[in-house]
């Protein structure tokens, strides 16, 4: 389990805007636990399916949207397990689930890391999870010999672009389009 690092200035205020209550919920509260074979036998399917219901959102044709999960698919679950060196969590809220954090390294070299997927469920949202869980995972990811840590984000998803811009993110890449 991961506790995700306090994000309060030396006076005790955030300097994210967010209340010292909040902030406090948030320092002790926020963690990240491994998911075990069958919960991710049990997170694979809703976790692909909302993957693919986002291609769809951002663009992709029905075919293309499958066509990706299915690569997904057998890139990192060739048998329905995630493989070797991969590493998704739960993210917890107290006793709750509040989401899941899957990240991990893009080849064996492992210098370069990737969040893969990063969901927090909605009645968990504007609340700093996100924020906390992304900070934890950064840790992860430098203990794992990491140097740099990179990931998507569909154009349509403005909070998730905010958030990860405000946590120091650059455009590395841009695919664009226009509909004809």
């Amino acid at each position: 389990m991961i506790a995700a690092p306090a994000d309060l200035r030396t006076d005790g205020v955030p300097h994210d805007g967010r209340d010292r209550q909040t902030a406090a919920m948030d320092e002790h509260e926020v963690r990240l636990e491994r998911m075990s074979d069958d919960e991710v036998a049990d997170w694979l399917p809703t976790a692909m399916a909302l993957y693919e219901q986002a291609r769809r959102e951002a663009g992709d044709t029905p075919e293309q949207a499958a066509a990706g999960r299915r690569a997904s698919e057998q890139r990192f679950f060739p048998d329905g397990r995630l493989v070797e060196g991969q590493l998704l969590h739960s993210i917890r809220l107290g006793d709750e689930v509040a989401g899941w954090l899957w990240l991990g390294p893009w080849d064996d070299r492992g210098e370069l890391w990737w969040v893969w997927d990063l969901e927090v469920h909605p009645s968990f949202r504007r609340r700093g999870v996100a924020r906390r869980a992304m900070l934890a995972g950064e840790e992860i990811a430098r203990e794992h010999g990491a140097s740099r840590l990179m990931l998507n984000v569909f154009g349509n998803n403005d909070g998730a672009i905010a958030l990860y811009r405000d946590l120091g993110y650059e455009v590395a890449s841009l695919h664009m389009a226009k509909p004809l």
